[in-house]
């Protein structure tokens, strides 16, 4: 721990009790309101984009499982963001689950927190079952799936529309040093450093908007 902080033993046990009583959460999604309030829409979103990330997890880190397709063993990292940027859900795995069997539950989040859902991107990976699956959630609300492919015939790097918001937020996360790699032994204890990175950037970027000031002192 740094110098200038509580033992780690205190600090640690603010972190385990915010956790559990979803304070840093509360605290996440209000910042969340505040940036889309000042980009001027509403606070609850009507589509999301979703996609996943494999992570290199520390030699003392928890569990972990084995890519196929990448041949590593390491841990996903699932996560829904707003057009902003801004994370809706987050939900951590080992890299032996597939996409679309941990977009199950992360769509499920969505749909229980934010009712006026309308629309999810994803890329290929999720093709499949999954869009219909979708579609049945609310039978009789207007809820799909739609998948961002990329063109066969083009060569080389290209942006895919709404598919570079989540991955511009990938990139942020990654930025962060205690992100890079996975150093945690509980899965929630990794969604919740997530959410602490992001606290950071939605407190560093609302200071930066004059118009939007974070706090106001009532007289």
């Amino acid at each position: 721990m740094p110098s200038d902080f509580d033992p780690w033993e205190t600090t640690y046990d603010y972190f385990r009790t915010w956790r559990q009583d979803w304070t840093w959460k509360f605290i996440h999604d209000t910042l969340r309101e505040q940036i889309r309030k000042s980009e001027g829409r509403d606070v609850a979103p009507t589509a999301a984009i979703i996609d996943s990330q494999l992570v290199k997890t520390a030699d003392q880190a928890g569990q972990r499982g084995y890519d196929a397709a990448k041949k590593i063993k390491e841990r996903k990292r699932h996560i829904a963001v707003d057009c902003v940027g801004m994370i809706l859900a987050v939900f951590i795995t080992t890299a032996a689950v597939q996409d679309r069997d941990a977009a199950k539950t992360l769509i499920e989040m969505l749909v229980n927190w934010f009712g006026r859902l309308q629309l999810i991107w994803a890329d290929g990976g999720y093709l499949g079952t999954l869009v219909n699956w979708v579609k049945q959630l609310r039978p009789f609300g207007k809820l799909r799936l739609e998948i961002v492919r990329r063109c066969d015939h083009v060569k080389g790097f290209k942006v895919l529309p709404k598919r570079w918001i989540v991955e511009r937020t990938f990139a942020w996360l990654y930025k962060s040093r205690r992100l890079c790699r996975d150093y945690e032994q509980r899965f929630d204890h990794s969604e919740t450093m997530i959410r602490i990175c992001m606290i950071r950037i939605m407190v560093r970027r609302l200071a930066k908007q004059a118009r939007f000031p974070i706090f106001q002192t009532h007289s």
